[in-house]
């Protein structure tokens, strides 16, 4: 029998005080891994992810604030760091597409049934409609 050993390595970060800790700990929560599909840093296990924490556990240390922090990881990742991109022009379209393009396609199906017509009646000539009424008749029977 062959007995292994996991290793597992857990990234302990050791504060001074208990709010920067805790400033950590929502920091690391909130912003996004570049390299994960939409996984916080907190949960991801990519090294992108641990090189984020580290920058963010120094710039925690040197007295930075949140918006600091967050600011500095925006201009070197870009927006999609952030999961509330701020509003401006480049972000309008996650913002507001969802709403334009659900508006869109209700206006389609709307306008679709709308201008949908009725479907023609069938004519039926009164011999096809004689053995119909026969072959009926001969069911029932």
């Amino acid at each position: 029998m062959v007995v292994g050993t996991a290793y597992a390595t857990i990234d302990a970060y050791e504060f001074d005080d208990y709010e920067k800790e805790q400033r950590f700990r929502v920091l690391i929560g909130e912003l996004r891994c570049p390299k994960c599909q939409n996984q916080n840093i907190s949960d991801s296990n990519a090294g992108l992810a641990k090189d984020i924490k580290d920058r963010a556990y120094r710039l925690i240390n040197e007295g930075k604030s949140n918006q600091e922090i967050t600011s500095y990881m925006v201009e070197r990742y870009g927006d999609f760091i952030t999961y509330r991109p701020p509003m401006k022009p480049s972000t309008w379209f996650l913002w507001f597409g969802p709403f334009v393009l659900t508006s869109l396609a209700i206006v389609i199906l709307l306008i679709r049934k709308l201008k949908a017509k009725p479907p023609e009646p069938v004519s039926v000539d009164a011999a096809k409609h004689k053995k119909v009424e026969d072959l009926l008749k001969k069911l029932d029977d």
